[in-house]
């Protein structure tokens, strides 16, 4: 068993991204397992900012391999110019990223459906507008269009045809949208096909090989858990599973391989687009919260809503995940607090719960419940290890690993990967 799960335990933008650039430095493989251009981890190395949407954050590690699984949806246009950022800044793709034959292409009709509908929505979910949902739709329609399509043009016409019998229904009549050219599409996506080829392999035995050979393996989802389709706050969710489960359909993995998951926490909370979010603070603690740590989309740019460490919904994520160990991100965010609260219960129509409940209007009407600690009012960047740490910090942690029964094993200081203390 080599395989270490890493998953977003919140609403997502927990620092992923860094936490797995950061194990990934002496690891062989590191892979995505779904989701889509719809998310973004930043990375900072040496004062230099990546931003990253589809191709694991692996890739800035030297001779790791990096896999896209076939549980991600792709978008031709974000992958290869993300594929020429990383090459301009002289980092190696070629021969070190493969992308499963078995994923699904978001096509320009899912965009403008996404971007139509979300506009015409009475309560709009806060899509990023990327062509995500309608692309997981036609997957799970059967009638969505993979890689392994691109090879035989005349089922890629064929299928486009029937689709676009549909779509094009639905953007003019519907949404007034001009109709869509299914020869000018085939052109785009053969040209496309071209510069992905070397890329392409079957990456489901590539994995299982590499599991059987020992080789250490680190998988990755976009988002966080709490906006899993199934065990997040739905509808205000995304369209697949970035949770733990997710990992093994979303690569072709089986469980048993799994040897270990590593949630990411930030050690407050964010959430970016709408639905419930018990302890969001709008008030100056908010604004403080995102304006010190800069909480705004690396994807959309989209200002991310802030509050306090919500520990109920964390130790449900806890749970769901099956997360053992902890990664606390932007702890330094937290310096210039006097004070610092946890939430540790929910009150709902006047009674105490200690659990996430299912529904949306539940969520809505909840009253969080806090306990308040002493803020360390010092400046953590540049902390190289767990003694340096202020007491107040450590309680903090204790607090966080009783409540949640998990292990604080990662504390990050600053954005920059050296500012990461292994405990």
């Amino acid at each position: 068993m080599s395989v270490t799960v890493v998953v977003g335990s919140q609403w997502g933008d927990e620092g992923k991204g860094k936490i797995v650039d950061l194990l990934s430095q002496d690891s062989d493989i590191v892979a995505r397992y779904q989701g889509g251009a719809n998310a973004g981890h930043t990375i900072v190395i040496d004062g230099k900012q990546y931003i990253l949407h589809l191709i694991p954050s692996g890739i800035l590690s030297e001779d790791v391999i990096c896999i896209i699984g076939n549980g991600v949806v792709i978008d031709p246009v974000a992958l290869l110019d993300e594929i020429r950022m990383l090459e301009s800044f002289g980092v190696k793709v070629k021969g070190r990223l493969f992308i499963s034959h078995k994923a699904h292409l978001i096509m320009p009709y899912h965009k403008l459906i996404d971007q139509a509908s979300e506009k015409e929505n009475g309560k709009a979910i806060g899509t990023t507008g990327r062509g995500i949902g309608p692309a997981y739709i036609d997957k799970f329609k059967r009638t969505g269009i993979r890689i392994v399509d691109l090879l035989d043009r005349k089922i890629l016409e064929e299928k486009l045809r029937t689709n676009l019998d549909e779509k094009n229904t639905l953007l003019q009549k519907i949404y007034g949208y001009e109709e869509l050219d299914v020869d000018s599409i085939v052109k785009t996506y053969l040209e496309f096909d071209n510069l992905i080829d070397p890329y392409i392999k079957d990456i489901n035995l590539m994995l299982n090989e590499a599991i059987s050979a020992g080789k250490k393996i680190f998988v990755e989802g976009a988002q966080g858990a709490l906006l899993d389709v199934d065990h997040g706050t739905y509808p205000f969710v995304t369209s697949s599973n970035p949770t733990s489960g997710g990992a093994c359909t979303g690569l072709g993995i089986p469980p048993t391989s799994i040897s270990k998951i590593v949630g990411v926490v930030k050690a407050y909370t964010t959430r970016v687009g709408n639905g419930p979010f018990p302890t969001e603070q709008l008030n100056e603690t908010g604004e403080k919260l995102r304006a010190t740590g800069v909480e705004f989309g690396s994807t959309t740019g989209r200002p991310r809503r802030c509050g306090w460490l919500d520990l109920v919904a964390l130790k449900y994520s806890v749970m769901i995940n099956g997360i053992s160990e902890i990664a606390i991100t932007k702890l330094d965010v937290l310096d210039q607090f006097e004070e610092i609260k946890l939430c540790t219960k929910y009150n709902v129509n006047g009674k105490d719960i200690n659990y996430f409940p299912a529904d949306c209007p539940t969520l809505e009407m909840i009253i969080p419940k806090y306990e308040t600690i002493k803020g360390w009012n010092k400046k953590l960047k540049g902390t190289k290890t767990y003694n340096e740490l202020p007491q107040e910090a450590k309680s903090y942690f204790k607090l966080i690993e009783d409540y949640t029964g998990a292990k604080i094993t990662i504390v990050s200081v600053s954005p920059d990967r050296e500012d990461t203390i292994i405990l």
